[in-house]
């Protein structure tokens, strides 16, 4: 009983910490299996450590800072800062991992493959997230109403957000809504006149593989994110910007969206010109020009 009490309150400490309904049930999963780790209704900080190296052994090092970054929150909520523990170090990433990173030919076979089943909301949803840059949680923002200015405001956790839309984009949603008929409010909207949830998006998006032949993967909402975020950096060069469009309050976390898709690609940028080793014959070669 006490456990699940402990769990309820931390969940409610959450909401009143206007976390995001993902980062509420992040945390309590992760916290949960802190708790299962332990097995015991009091624990002091050398069981906390031996946790942080059980994540060390079975998780990746991102994942496993993710799930100390939970339990260190959870930690200051019960007032044991003193079980507090640091997270592992890691070099910093210049490149994605290439079985994750979504194209942009993916991208328009993802688009084909909805239009294909005769999905056009979804068709439309993936275009919305991909030229934009939002998050799924902010689709629902995305109305009627907004087209008309190309402009959406956001007011979240005591910050505004705009997110402006494309004027291509507005076009073809202010098109969808007329055949739609949809006349006001939010446009993507399930059979019972709901906003699409993150999980609406995912599960349909998932049925797009085999079809479009992506990598499942590869196949999740914020990948289009990321997708937005590379295509802006690659054609403006300007990280400052496109922190203002992905609605982040740190240049760094926007970095992480730039990184370069490959291990291939980051070879052929450390090719400066500055060798001058001659290619002749393999007696010859070793000796500078």
């Amino acid at each position: 009983m006490e456990y699940k009490t402990t769990i309820t309150r931390f969940e409610a400490y959450l909401r009143s910490e206007e976390k995001s309904q993902n980062t509420i049930e992040k945390y309590v999963r992760d916290v949960k299996h802190f708790l299962s780790y332990v097995r015991e209704e009091s624990w002091e900080r050398e069981q906390v450590l031996q946790y942080k190296e059980y994540l060390r052994e079975h998780y990746k090092v991102s994942s496993a800072n993710s799930m100390l970054a939970s339990l260190n929150c959870f930690l200051k909520y019960q007032g044991r800062r003193d079980c507090c523990v640091q997270t592992f170090r890691q070099q910093r990433r210049i490149f994605r991992e290439e079985e994750k990173e979504l194209s942009r030919s993916e991208y328009k076979r993802l688009v084909q493959a909805a239009e294909d089943m005769g999905n056009q909301r979804l068709s439309y949803i993936l275009q919305t997230i991909g030229s934009t840059g939002i998050r799924i949680g902010e689709l629902k923002y995305i109305t009627v109403e907004a087209l008309a200015k190309h402009m959406v405001h956001i007011h979240f956790k005591g910050k505004e957000r705009v997110i402006l839309l494309p004027r291509t984009l507005a076009e073809m949603l202010q098109d969808y809504c007329r055949k739609r008929n949809i006349q006001k409010g939010c446009i993507f909207i399930t059979a019972g006149g709901q906003p699409v949830d993150r999980r609406n998006v995912w599960g349909e998006m998932k049925k797009l593989c085999k079809l479009s032949g992506v990598q499942e993967s590869k196949v999740f909402p914020h990948n289009l994110r990321h997708l937005f975020a590379a295509s802006y950096y690659e054609k403006e060069k300007d990280l400052v910007r496109l922190a203002d469009f992905l609605g982040h309050s740190s240049v760094e976390t926007t970095r992480r969206y730039t990184m370069i898709s490959s291990v291939e690609a980051c070879l052929k940028q450390l090719e400066l010109g500055l060798l001058f080793y001659d290619q002749g014959p393999a007696e010859r070669r070793g000796t500078m020009v």
